[in-house]
C-alpha cells in the first residue's frame, strides 16, 4: 500500500462504470459454467481495453459506452441469452480526435 491521505473519492461516472462491471459479473453467475467463463473474459477484456484507450475527459464517449453497456447487460440478463460477444468500436473516436 502506498502513502495516501485517505480513501480516494470516485466521481459519479466512475461509480456508474464500476456498477456496470459488477452487474455484468453478477449476470454471468446465472449462466452455465462454460458461458460464464467466456462472458467474464469478454467483460474483463472490454473494460480493460476501454480503460486504456478512452480518454478520461471524453465524457460524451464514456456516456455512450455506458448506455451501450447497459443495453448489453439487459440482453445478458435475459434467460434466453447464453453468451456475450465483443463489439468492435472505431478507436479513432476514443481520443476525441477530429477528422
Amino acid at each position: 500500500m502506498g502513502a495516501s491521505s485517505g480513501p480516494r473519492r470516485l466521481s459519479g461516472m466512475q461509480k456508474q462504470v464500476l456498477a456496470l462491471y459488477r452487474g455484468f459479473l453478477r449476470a454471468a453467475r446465472s449462466k452455465p459454467v462454460e458461458e460464464r467463463r467466456q462472458i467474464e473474459s469478454v467483460v474483463c477484456s472490454e473494460f480493460r481495453k476501454n480503460s486504456k484507450q478512452v480518454d478520461r475527459k471524453n465524457f460524451i464517449y464514456i456516456e455512450y459506452l455506458l448506455r451501450r453497456g447497459k443495453k448489453q447487460l439487459d440482453q445478458l440478463k435475459s434467460p434466453d441469452t447464453v453468451g456475450l460477444s465483443s463489439l468492435s468500436v472505431d478507436s479513432s473516436r476514443t481520443r476525441g480526435s477530429s477528422s
